[in-house]
Formats: C-alpha cells, sequence, structure tokens
C-alpha cells in the first residue's frame, strides 16, 4: 500500500497541490464537520486589525512593488532567517544596511537562492502561506524549487505588471474590510492622509507605537525625542511636555481612523513612579545619562500611563512581551532591527502586571490585548487574569506560534480558563501584504477543525460551533479593536 501511494504522489511531484482538506483530521466524522464550518466563513471579509504592512502601498494607485524578490523576500525576516540559519550571508541575500549603504543586489541570483532552499520550509507556517499565495494569487502552478526559479520568477514579474495586482486592487479583491498599519508616535502619517484624500474606500488605519519614545535605553530616543518636539511643535524639555505629546500624537492617530495602540517590551514589568521620580529619569536620559534599571522603571511606569491615556480616550491597547530583541550583535551591528535575531524568552505576568491591574484591571472602559512568545504562560497566568479581569484580552499565538500547531495548542490551553470571547479572534500580523488570504485561510481552517473535535465530542452542539466559527473568524476581531461598521 505505501508504494503504491508513493507512486501516485510522484506523478504530482512537479506540481502545486493545495488540498481542500488541508489541516483537518484525518478522523472522518471530524473532517466532515471542519469542511462545513470552513465553509461558513471562507469567503467571509478579512478584519486585519494588527499588521506591518507599509501603508505606502496604498497611497499610489500605481504603486510599483519592485521585482518579486523585493515585494517576496527581502522584507520577509521569516525567510531569510531560515537561510541564514543555513549558513548563508545576508549580504548574499542582499539584506539592506543598517547605516543605508549601497547593497549590490542581483535580484535573479537572490531569487535563485531563495527557490533552491525552499524545502527547508516543508512543514513550517511560512512554506504554508507561501505555498498558499504562489497559488492562489499569482497563478503558478509548478512546485517552486532550483529548476523552477527563472519561470516562477517571470511568471510573478508579469503578474506585477497587470493593473489588476495593484496593492488596491488586491485589497478588494482579498476582500479586506479594515486593514491596521503600524506607524511611529512620531510618523506625520502623510501616507494616510494621501489615501484619504484619493477618495478610495479602501480602509486603512493607523496603530499608535510609541516604543521608540518610551523605551529610553534605545540608542536612537535622544533623535526620537527630537522629532517628537518637532511634529508637536514645542521642545520636549520635561517629563510633563513629554506626556504632553503623547496625548496630543494619540489624539491626532485618533482623528486618522486609529483605533489602537501598539507596546512591545521584553517582559511585562509595570510600575507607578511619582512625577518627581519620572521627571528625574527623564532629565537625566536628555543628558544621555541611562542605565538599565532607570530604563525598566522609566518603561514600567510609561506602560500604566499609555493605559490610563486609553482608559480616557478609548484606544484599545495591545502590548507585546517576551520577545528577547536583536539577540544576535553582530546582525544588530550590521543590518540593524527586524532581521531574524529576535529570540521568545521566559515572561512572567501575574506579578509584573498587578500594578497596572489594580489601578485599571477592573475597568470596563479599557480592552488591553496581551500578546506572549512564551506559551507556558497561557494557561498558567493569561487565561486565568483574562477569565478573571474585564479589561484584558487575550491576542492570539503571536510571531512564532502563528502557526497549525501553535494555533491549536492555545485554544486547548486558554478556552477552559478564559473561554472563546476573552479572545480577539486572528489577525495576521505581517509585512508581507500578499500573504495576508492565506495567513487567514490558515487560521480559519484550524479554527474549524478545532470546533469541529469539540462536535464530535459533544462539547459543542453544531449550531453553537457555527456561531463560534463566524466570531473567531470576523467579529471578534471588529468587536475587540472597536471597528466600527463603514
Amino acid at each position: 500500500m505505501f508504494m503504491k501511494d508513493a507512486a501516485q504522489i510522484k506523478i504530482n511531484v512537479g506540481k502545486i497541490s493545495l488540498s481542500p482538506d488541508r489541516y483537518f483530521s484525518p478522523d472522518p466524522a471530524q473532517r466532515e464537520i471542519a469542511r462545513e464550518l470552513y465553509d461558513e466563513v471562507k469567503d467571509a471579509p478579512l478584519v486585519c486589525p494588527h499588521g506591518h504592512v507599509d501603508p505606502a502601498m496604498f497611497a499610489d494607485e500605481n504603486y510599483q512593488y519592485g521585482t518579486p524578490t523585493e515585494l517576496l523576500f527581502i522584507p520577509d525576516h521569516y525567510i531569510f532567517r531560515m537561510l541564514y540559519s543555513q549558513g548563508h550571508t545576508l549580504e548574499s541575500l542582499g539584506i539592506p544596511l543598517a547605516d543605508g549603504g549601497e547593497v549590490k543586489r542581483n535580484h535573479r541570483k537572490i531569487w535563485q537562492i531563495f527557490a533552491e532552499n525552499f524545502y527547508l520550509f516543508r512543514g513550517t507556517p511560512t512554506g504554508m502561506w507561501l505555498t498558499h499565495e504562489l497559488a492562489d494569487v499569482f497563478g503558478v502552478n509548478e512546485k517552486f524549487n532550483g529548476d523552477t526559479a527563472g519561470d516562477v520568477y517571470d511568471h510573478i514579474a508579469a503578474q506585477l505588471e497587470k493593473p489588476e495586482f495593484r496593492p488596491r486592487r488586491l485589497f478588494e479583491k482579498f476582500k479586506i474590510e479594515v486593514l491596521a498599519t503600524t506607524d511611529a508616535a512620531t510618523d506625520a502619517l502623510d501616507h494616510h492622509r494621501k489615501i484619504r484624500e484619493s477618495g478610495w474606500n479602501g480602509r486603512i488605519v493607523p496603530t499608535f507605537r510609541p516604543d521608540g519614545i518610551i523605551n529610553i535605553d534605545r540608542p536612537d530616543w535622544g533623535e526620537n525625542i527630537g522629532k517628537l518636539g518637532e511634529i508637536c511643535g514645542f521642545e520636549i524639555s520635561s517629563y510633563k511636555k513629554f506626556i504632553n505629546a503623547l496625548e496630543n500624537r494619540r489624539s491626532f492617530f485618533k482623528e486618522m481612523g486609529a483605533t489602537a495602540t501598539d507596546h512591545a517590551a521584553l517582559t511585562p514589568f509595570t510600575v507607578e513612579l511619582s512625577e518627581q521620580r519620572a521627571e528625574d529619569i527623564f532629565q537625566r536620559a536628555l543628558q544621555g545619562e541611562k542605565n538599565e534599571i532607570e530604563a525598566k522603571l522609566f518603561t514600567g511606569h510609561l506602560l500604566i500611563e499609555m493605559t490610563r491615556m486609553s482608559v480616557e480616550d478609548g484606544l484599545v491597547m495591545q502590548f507585546h512581551a517576551g520577545s528577547y530583541r536583536n539577540h544576535n550583535p553582530q546582525v544588530y551591528q550590521k543590518f540593524g532591527l527586524d532581521k531574524g535575531a529576535d529570540i521568545p524568552t521566559a515572561t512572567e505576568f501575574t506579578h509584573n502586571l498587578k500594578p497596572l491591574l489594580d489601578k485599571f484591571g477592573n475597568d470596563a472602559r479599557l480592552t488591553l490585548i496581551l500578546f506572549t512568545l512564551d506559551e507556558t504562560t497561557y494557561s498558567r497566568e493569561l487565561a486565568p487574569l483574562a477569565g478573571h479581569y474585564p479589561a484584558i484580552k487575550l491576542g492570539p499565538p503571536w510571531w512564532f506560534h502563528d502557526s497549525l500547531n501553535g494555533m491549536r495548542r492555545y485554544r486547548d490551553q486558554v478556552m477552559e480558563t478564559a473561554g472563546i470571547y476573552n479572545t480577539v479572534g486572528f489577525n495576521d500580523d505581517t509585512r508581507a501584504f500578499p500573504s495576508i488570504p492565506a495567513r487567514h485561510d490558515l487560521a480559519r481552517r484550524v479554527d474549524a477543525d478545532w470546533l469541529a473535535g469539540l462536535v464530535v465530542r459533544g462539547v459543542l452542539d453544531s449550531g453553537d460551533a457555527q456561531e463560534v466559527i463566524h466570531d473567531l473568524s470576523y467579529r471578534l476581531a471588529r468587536k475587540s479593536y472597536k471597528i466600527a461598521a463603514n
């Protein structure tokens, strides 16, 4: 039987094959229910409340992607970190330098390296997304490998020249209802303004990301404070003016359509400082006198201040913790941030978040969405916290865990304590715009199969499961991120 199956598989070895039952259980009863649930939502609109797509793509209706290498490979640290782990230098892959120096790129050569190493992604979420993307978005029929690299490159390049592949047209084709970008607190949001003024009805909204001005241990903190003063129109010479500037920028982002903020820190440490202590730390930082302890205290204090502002202005607060950023100093020094060297680390929430929750955890006006890279905290801390505090919701599996198995583990670990309705549905968290449909499709299939398992076991009836699949795929994201209908 095995030899016969192997021979049958070999016949189609050169073709992309997207099974209609991919990611579903091999159990016939569960698989049948999963199909029915997936069919309920497979064509539902996409709500993308958190991600990193460049808004410049939509500001110009004739936006040019560049080459397939520029679109699909160079910006995607999910891809080049795998090749780096196998000994390929980032220089050979055309990754831009931190100092802005010229990078010599042979785009076809880089693409060839990518294709020859695509087998590395077998079984990974990146491999699943890219295979779906190549087949469903770009119409590639042949498997992507060293032999087909040139033909696939030419095919995608030709597709990218067509009017129907312009970002605005793909946005509409993908049935995206809203797409949130992530923008620095000092960003003038010119691209968002241009989108608004263009008359196009696609909904692209900013998200307020203040890490560059909150984390005083960043090497560019002083420069960022200068930018903050310029865009606010006054010098940031005191802690009080700093807080005023943050409130000013949040108000502007909200006027431009933002419904959320986004914050990242190594740990969820929070602490409430006196205004004088905060002023003292701020003044020393302005003079370049910074240390690890004061940086931690200042960030922990500002997280509470950001929470206070969210209670007052209604912006949803997202908090991502547990990533040891730029773990590889050689890569960071030469290539800068976000180059695939961020590593999960153990994280503690119950004690670290208590000062924040003592002040605001019981306030139903607040929505605090927590994300972690430490899966061990889901059942031990995060689900119990979300299952008690009105302000807390749990973000979906993030970064290293937005995968077939990561999503299953997440559902199993949080459901019994937090329930389904203290989670916020799915967000794609991507820089790779063409991959958005594939990411949502994988999540919808995983959720359909997980719910089907509950139906087979008699935990849910079919009617409840149908309600839940719509909530997980669409409605929870809209509600949690306060996304009103157009």
